[in-house]
């Protein structure tokens, strides 16, 4: 995996590599476990994506996984490259009669065309000694070419595993794109919920210390014999509730940064702090130039058209064994022989044809029905998967644009109910308001806090959303997938 973001190399990036790498990796000595749960380390988002990037075990499987994938296409590729072979044997004889020994040496080398010619050159060497009739050596060479005429003949056929590896190999790295897109979506996705628990403590701190505040206030009013004492017990019963809401706050923002730590494959006790902000811009989104966006670059769709071509090469492979199977064979050997009683040299040569006919063998049929049908069923699913495509396009637009006017209203909204409490506490001050108003109006502030909170964290993870969907979230944050 290489990252190119310049922000991810930058000295912020070292001092974290050093000290949540170094020290928050599992199953270290409880010393530094210690040491580290006292330590906050301020984690921004894009350190929190390089760090995914290198230590999610996603991440690793995923690069382990890659490897045997290239591996099996090496071994398709090797296909036609000349295929060498040595084998020997050595054996010892003991009758009643006669004892003796036989060794052989056998080397080997076979070559496959492009068209489907098989070549094959063997030298043997062997040696026979007995009691009885002495020592006989004897060394040659073979030569042989198969040419198949109907099946297996022909350039698509002979290359048709080649060609079924490459695509397999295309699918293999579309699939270990989407997966690392969805691993870093969610990554940014538990970030973002990071932030949101620590903003929502934030916001429950704020109310909590209003809510004092106003009972502070309501104190002196009792003391100056303004207010009655029992006026304090709403807003007693308010900080109550602000205290509950504070500690569920609490409970919120432990469970996101676990998550996240889970994510990085860091020490769950490593204590970080999401020091991002909530800051969101609208892009121009464009429906049309979505959809193309997608169709170049989305992984699951573009994996679809390339099963498409697996299966037509498929149903060329199972009409091809369902040929006769007719070759030309022609060949070339020599022996030179020596022994105790004498030796001589011979050589031969033979040209034919061979043919060998299936009759009623159901398995050959059986293979072209299923790889015709498997050839219609594609082309469904390629339709099905346009038509989702753009399904899921349009969904994402639309919704990234309603998305925005919900925060735009909530933003609105939140600012009306602030200066709300403001006003109505003015009054307060001057006597012309109660609590009840007050705790009302800081009821209304405190859920249109909640609102704009969850309309920014929702529309941040919308537009991560839809940059996987579009298949460019790798793109984006400059992501490579060339180490895989």
């Amino acid at each position: 995996m290489i990252i190119r973001r310049a922000g991810f190399m930058g000295a912020a990036y070292g001092v974290l590599l050093q000290s949540a790498l170094a020290v928050a990796q599992p199953g270290l000595p409880n010393q530094n476990t210690a040491l580290l749960s006292e330590r906050v380390i301020n984690l921004s988002l894009a350190e929190a994506v390089a760090l995914g990037m290198r230590s999610n075990y996603s991440i690793r499987s995923l690069k382990l996984q890659r490897l045997r994938e290239r591996f099996d296409l090496r071994v398709a590729q090797d296909r036609f490259n000349p295929q060498l072979k040595l084998s020997a044997t050595h054996m010892l004889s003991r009758g009643s009669a006669d004892r003796g020994r036989a060794s052989e040496a056998k080397p080997s080398v076979s070559v496959l065309g492009e068209y489907g010619t098989r070549l094959e050159l063997g030298w043997k060497q062997q040696l026979n000694a007995s009691k009885n009739t002495g020592e006989l050596q004897s060394e040659g060479m073979e030569l042989t070419v198969i040419q198949p005429l109907l099946r297996g003949a022909g350039k698509d056929v002979t290359t048709a595993p080649l060609r079924l590896a490459r695509l397999t190999g295309q699918i293999n790295r579309l699939t270990a794109k989407a997966s690392v897109s969805q691993t870093l979506y969610d990554i940014i996705s538990a970030y973002h919920g990071l932030l949101k628990s620590q903003s929502q403590a934030a916001l429950a701190s704020k109310a909590l210390a209003r809510a004092v505040s106003l009972l502070e206030v309501n104190t002196l009013l009792i003391a100056s014999g303004r207010v009655a004492e029992f006026e304090t017990v709403q807003i007693e019963a308010d900080i109550a509730s602000q205290q509950l809401a504070l500690e569920e706050a609490g409970n919120q923002l432990e469970s996101s940064r676990l998550s996240l730590l889970k994510l990085l494959a860091l020490d769950l006790s490593t204590s970080i702090h999401a020091s991002g902000t909530l800051e969101v811009t609208r892009p121009e989104v464009d429906r049309t130039a979505a959809l193309e966006l997608a169709q170049r670059n989305q992984p699951q769709f573009l994996a679809t058209l390339l099963q498409s071509e697996v299966a037509s090469i498929n149903l060329l492979v199972a009409q091809d064994q369902a040929l006769w199977d007719l070759s030309w064979v022609a060949g070339v050997n020599q022996l030179r022989e020596q022994g105790t009683r004498g030796g001589g040299r011979s050589w031969d040569s033979y040209t034919g044809l061979k043919l060998e006919i299936p009759i009623a063998d159901m398995a050959l049929r059986q293979g072209k029905v299923n790889a015709r049908t498997q050839v219609e069923q594609q082309a469904l699913i390629q339709q099905e998967a346009r038509m989702d495509l753009e399904r899921q396009v349009t969904d994402s637009v639309r919704g990234l644009n309603t998305q925005w006017r919900q925060l735009e209203i909530s933003q609105r909204l939140t600012d009306l109910a602030r200066r709300k409490l403001a006003i109505e506490t003015d009054k307060l001050n001057v006597g012309r308001s109660s609590n009840f108003q007050i705790i009302s109006f800081e009821s209304d502030l405190r859920a249109a806090e909640e609102a704009n909170l969850n309309a920014r964290i929702s529309y941040l993870d919308a537009r991560a959303r839809r940059d996987v969907l579009l298949g460019v979230l790798l793109e984006n944050w400059e992501i490579s997938l060339e180490d895989f």
